[in-house]
């Protein structure tokens, strides 16, 4: 009898915390779930659609396949939040300025790529050519944009939303900010034509994501940037993105001269240009939103509770 509660005990120990599910097992079951789902919809689809991997980009394909996951990941943030009882809100999509937030990251998103192209020119590690903008160019500006929003809110809630405050529940913010940044930055490098510069400014993004999260306790900062960051690359620019293009963009930026400054055929993101202006916005995260006497989001010594 003594035995059999022990036994009792000591699994409930490894299951669980005093916080609930403890944070590791919490984690695979979400992932168990979102790759379940993801999967049962990619198998469901690829009986009525087609779709090569290619160098150029089709909106309709980025639609498909960021729908999919979005409401993939949906439905593993909600079953874990009813076996965790939050709010599947609770994970980011919470806090005050929620439209303010996302405004100002979308702006800085377009100046700052903006800002990385024309660094580039200036250095002649890159061309731009240019053409007349027309009203015809309003629509598939419009459709792109609602493509990288689907792309800013997945990457976002999946990797700054329900890992980042789980994570965080067993190591602190700052070492799951680090481990999820060194994450997306590997993902990253299984891109076909990606580089090490570009797997490196990868993961510094994901950092400076996970630092508008600390501040703000929101990601709606980081859906803003990462998505207006994408659409203003990739269509107002027409730039390359770990060797991919999209259709119809509106301007071309061709890479020249070193790889290293240029970027190649990862594109901007592949440029060592864009360490010291992460750098600068990390600072400026610092110098506005640090003006506060404790943090927004969680705890100094880490997350007690999302």
């Amino acid at each position: 009898m003594t035995s059999s509660r022990a036994i009792r005990q000591t699994t409930r120990r490894i299951f669980l915390g005093a916080q609930g599910l403890r944070a590791g097992w919490s984690i695979l079951l979400f992932a168990g779930i979102f790759a379940l789902i993801f999967v049962g919809f990619a198998k469901l689809v690829g009986h009525f659609t087609h779709s090569p991997r290619n160098v150029v980009l089709h909106v309709q394909i980025l639609y498909v396949g960021e729908g999919m996951a979005l409401v993939s990941l949906f439905a593993a943030v909600c079953v874990m939040s009813a076996i965790e009882r939050r709010s599947p809100l609770a994970f980011g999509f919470q806090g005050d300025a929620k439209r303010v937030r996302f405004l100002t990251g979308a702006a800085l998103g377009v100046v700052a790529m903006s800002f990385s192209v024309l660094v580039l020119v200036g250095l002649h590690a890159a061309t731009l050519d240019v053409r007349p903008v027309q009203s015809a160019d309003l629509v598939p500006a419009l459709s792109w944009a609602g493509g990288f929003l689907l792309v800013g809110l997945f990457e976002e809630s999946a990797l700054r939303g329900y890992l980042q405050y789980t994570l965080a529940r067993g190591i602190g913010f700052w070492w799951s900010a680090i481990a999820l940044s060194i994450l997306f930055g590997a993902i990253h490098g299984f891109n076909a034509n990606e580089t090490h510069v570009g797997v490196l400014v990868a993961a510094a993004f994901g950092f400076v994501f996970c630092m508008s999260l600390w501040y703000t306790g929101s990601l709606f900062w980081a859906i803003g940037f990462h998505a207006a960051w994408d659409w203003t690359e990739s269509y107002l620019f027409g730039a390359l993105d770990s060797g991919a293009s999209v259709e119809g963009h509106l301007f071309s930026l061709h890479p020249a001269g070193h790889v290293l400054l240029s970027g190649g055929t990862v594109g901007p993101e592949g440029s060592i240009v864009q360490i010291p202006i992460l750098a600068a916005i990390a600072l400026l995260m610092k110098f506005w939103w640090g003006r506060r006497a404790t943090p927004v989001f969680g705890m100094r010594r880490g997350l007690q509770r999302p």
